[in-house]
């Protein structure tokens, strides 16, 4: 990977360079699985943090939960859900949007004084092709896709996972683990807007042996 490809996962659609992480441990709730699946959600969060060398805690001792997880069948269960829309400005315009764009999940960042990510809100509405997914690969893909902001197009051509040979499930892509191990390094900030951020945390990829 070069430090231009690196630059691009962090790059928007608006030509804006935007890179933040986590910047205090997160304390995630799920709602709409069973226990089960809650279990598998849970299990792939701490496997990337424990990636990333950040932390989980139970609570935030400022939000209670700062990592809100929803699986819905539709769009409408977000409206139906009491609470929902305190915690989701505009969220009658949002859900007309993503029945227009025909989504299936959307996240919402939320940042502290730093810059550095304080909540995330991560909506899955379970249509017949996230149906078809197994549920540690989904989880496991929305915890990659949540513990950095990435770019809004980082992962419109790729996801970041790769499937094992042999049906035999899926693990984070070689590269997306690294950038998520590099972002995490406590030389570097937790939020930055200049691209060359990108030069820094190149420098910190793990190399071929």
């Amino acid at each position: 990977m070069t430090p231009e490809d690196l630059a691009a996962c962090f790059t928007r659609s608006d030509g804006s360079y935007f890179f933040a992480r986590w910047g205090r441990p997160l304390a995630p709730v799920v709602f709409g699985v069973e226990d089960r699946t809650l279990a598998t959600v849970k299990g792939a969060l701490e496997a990337v943090v424990t990636l990333a060398d950040h932390e989980m805690a139970d609570t935030d001792p400022e939000l209670g939960a700062n990592l809100l997880i929803f699986f819905v069948r539709s769009w409408q269960e977000l409206l139906d859900t009491p609470g929902v829309g305190k915690l989701v400005p505009d969220l009658i315009p949002l859900v007309d949007t993503l029945r227009a764009r025909k989504a299936n999940q959307y996240r919402i960042f939320r940042f502290d004084e730093t810059g550095a990510i304080k909540a995330a809100f991560v909506f899955l509405k379970i249509d017949a092709g996230l149906a078809e997914v197994p549920a540690d690969t989904l989880a496991l893909s929305e915890a990659a896709q949540t513990i950095l902001l990435w770019s809004d197009t980082a992962f419109r051509d790729s996801g970041p996972l790769a499937q094992l040979p042999g049906d035999k499930g899926a693990i984070l892509r070689p590269d997306i683990a690294g950038i998520i191990r590099a972002a995490y390094d406590p030389v570097l900030p937790a939020f930055a807007d200049d691209a060359a951020h990108a030069l820094r945390l190149h420098a910190r990829l793990p190399r071929p042996a």
